[in-house]
């Protein structure tokens, strides 16, 4: 049984783990893929705070040593569920993961947010193209080649221009738009939903999906916190992430101690 489970090990699960470890706190960290999150796919981050310029990979490994440094247990695990047991102390909570089932007093949600899928017409003029959703990672394997980006906002303009000095031709479609024949490689880049499907009626969501919970990074749930991009606010930034968990472990310890119980 663990004080605290930790759902994610980006930014702001990382730091939410660190600060819980300061506070004490017994903890786990459930992560689905690896740790960093969607930064790892960064070749140069500028606005981190300290660093004139470091790579996704280097800022990811460099906070995640910081957290094992400190004690924080990490699993590579898939959370499928979360159920709320009507208990008191670790027994509060049951995560169920594609591994296993572990209890815990409090929960801190930081998963994050993944790629839109293409529309069903545009999956299906894809065929068996290749579909990527990073051209700083896979760009490089159609040098010279012709290739499609669908999406209309500034993500896609920074893919459209990092693809156009590396392949021959790059398409520049719309969501819904039909792809071009000879596109060789479709690269998506229409936005980002939050990975908030496992929790079903555990805390509230708003109309796109993300945990409502304020700067106290509190839920609807007490013992629940979210933090990061998961999160309802305006500005999704690195720092705010870190921001985020560093609030969201500070809840979860107060609430652990009985002052919100």
């Amino acid at each position: 049984m663990f004080d605290l489970i930790i759902v994610g090990a980006g930014i702001a699960g990382m730091t939410a783990a660190i600060y819980a470890k300061r506070a004490g706190l017994n903890v786990l960290v459930l992560e689905r893929v690896m740790q960093g999150g969607q930064i790892i796919n960064a070749q140069m981050i500028e606005n981190w705070p300290g660093d004139f310029g470091i790579s996704g990979v280097d800022l990811s490994n460099k906070i995640y040593h910081q957290m094992n440094k400190l004690g924080a247990k990490v699993e590579f695990d898939n959370v499928l569920a979360i159920e709320n047991m009507g208990k008191s102390g670790n027994e509060r909570f049951l995560v169920k993961s594609e591994d296993g089932e572990y209890s815990c007093g409090a929960i801190i949600v930081a998963t994050g947010t993944e790629p839109r899928k293409l529309s069903d017409k545009q999956a299906k003029d894809a065929g068996r193209r290749p579909v990527s959703y990073c051209a700083t990672c896979d760009g490089a394997l159609y040098k010279g080649r012709t290739v499609v980006v669908v999406g209309s906002g500034n993500t896609a303009k920074h893919e459209m221009k990092y693809l156009e000095g590396i392949c021959k031709k790059v398409y520049h479609i719309h969501h819904d738009d039909p792809i071009p024949a000879d596109a060789e490689a479709v690269f998506v880049a229409i936005g980002r939903v939050p990975e908030t499907g496992f929790l079903g009626n555990l805390v509230n969501l708003n109309s796109e999906g993300y945990i409502v919970a304020g700067e106290d990074c509190k839920t609807s749930c007490a013992g629940v916190f979210a933090a990061g991009d998961c999160r309802a606010k305006d500005l999704r930034q690195l720092v705010t992430a870190a921001a985020d968990g560093a609030a969201a472990a500070e809840a979860a310890a107060s609430f652990l101690r009985g002052k919100n119980s």
